[in-house]
C-alpha cells in the first residue's frame, strides 16, 4: 500500500498573503502545508481520506490520475471544503464515486453541497453515492478499514487503521477502548498541532506521549500549524522513529 500525504497543514497552518512569520519566509517546501489530507493506492485502486479546500490542487500536484472512493474522518469544512472538485474524476471515469461517513458527515454534506442531491439536478455536478459508516469494520473496493473513534474536543471524529497503518488527525483524546484498536500498528500517522496547549489538537508534548505509548516502528505528524514552529528545527528535536510529515511525502506500508 503506498501512502501520499497530500496536505498536513491546517487553517492556521497554509501561507497567508501578508503574513511575515518565519514559516510563512521559509524557502523550505516542507513548511509549504496545504489542509489536511491522505491519499491510499493498494494497486489499482485510488481513496482518498477527506476533501478539503486545496482539494482540486492536492490531486494536480500529485497527479493522481484516478479516484474510486472519499473517505470522511468528519465534517468540519476544512476536511470537506473540496468535494465539488471531484467531478473531473466523474466526467473522466463516467462513474459515481461513493463518500464514506457517519450520519452525521453526510448529513452535513447533504447540507452544504444541497446542489448534489436536488430533485431537478443541474447537468454536471458532482455524482456521488453515499455510503454510512459506524464505529465497526467496514471496506472500500476491497481495503478493510477499522475506524478509531476519537475526540475532537467534544466532537466525535474517526480516525482509521488499515492493516498496520493507523491514521489519526483532529484528536486531543482517544479512549481506552479505541487505543487497543491502535496498539500493534507498525505506522502511526498522528495529529500535533503546536506547543502550547489546545482545546481539540493534541500539542507535540501530548503526541510524543502516545507515540510512544503504543510503540510503532514509525510515526509522523501531521495537522500542522505555524505555531509548531519550522521543519528542520522541529524535525531535528523528535525521536529516531517519529518523523515530521510534510505535503507530497510518500511512503510505503
Amino acid at each position: 500500500m503506498n501512502i501520499t500525504f497530500l496536505g498536513t497543514g491546517t487553517s492556521q497552518g497554509v501561507p497567508v498573503i501578508g503574513c511575515t512569520c518565519e514559516v510563512c519566509r521559509s524557502l523550505d517546501f516542507r513548511d509549504k502545508r496545504l489542509r489536511t489530507s491522505l491519499h491510499i493506492q493498494q494497486q489499482d485502486t485510488s481513496i482518498v481520506i477527506d476533501t478539503g479546500p486545496d482539494f482540486r490542487m492536492q490531486m494536480l500536484q500529485n497527479k493522481i490520475p484516478r479516484l474510486d472512493a472519499v473517505v470522511y474522518t468528519h465534517e468540519h469544512k476544512d476536511h470537506t471544503a473540496g468535494l465539488d472538485d471531484i467531478r473531473p474524476y466523474n466526467f473522466k471515469q463516467q462513474t459515481d464515486i461513493p463518500l464514506f461517513g457517519t450520519p452525521q458527515v453526510l448529513n452535513q454534506i447533504k447540507a452544504e453541497f444541497s446542489y448534489i442531491f436536488a430533485k431537478n439536478q443541474y447537468p454536471g455536478i458532482p455524482r456521488v453515492k453515499l455510503r454510512e459508516i459506524s464505529n465497526l469494520p467496514f471496506e472500500v473496493m476491497g481495503i478493510n478499514f477499522t475506524p478509531i473513534q476519537v475526540m475532537h474536543h467534544k466532537l466525535p471524529v474517526f480516525g482509521f487503521r488499515i492493516g498496520d497503518f493507523t491514521y489519526i488527525t483532529d484528536a486531543n483524546f482517544i479512549p481506552p477502548l479505541e487505543i487497543e484498536k491502535i496498539k500493534g500498528t507498525k505506522t502511526l500517522v498522528l495529529n500535533a498541532l503546536q506547543i502550547k496547549p489546545h482545546i481539540s489538537h493534541f500539542t507535540l508534548e501530548e503526541a510524543l506521549a502516545f507515540i510512544e505509548e503504543i510503540q510503532p516502528e514509525k510515526a509522523y505528524l501531521t495537522h500542522i500549524s505555524h505555531k509548531l514552529g519550522l521543519h528542520q528545527t522541529v524535525q531535528s528535536n523528535l525521536p529516531d522513529n517519529v518523523a515530521l510529515a510534510f505535503d507530497g511525502l510518500q511512503i510505503s506500508t
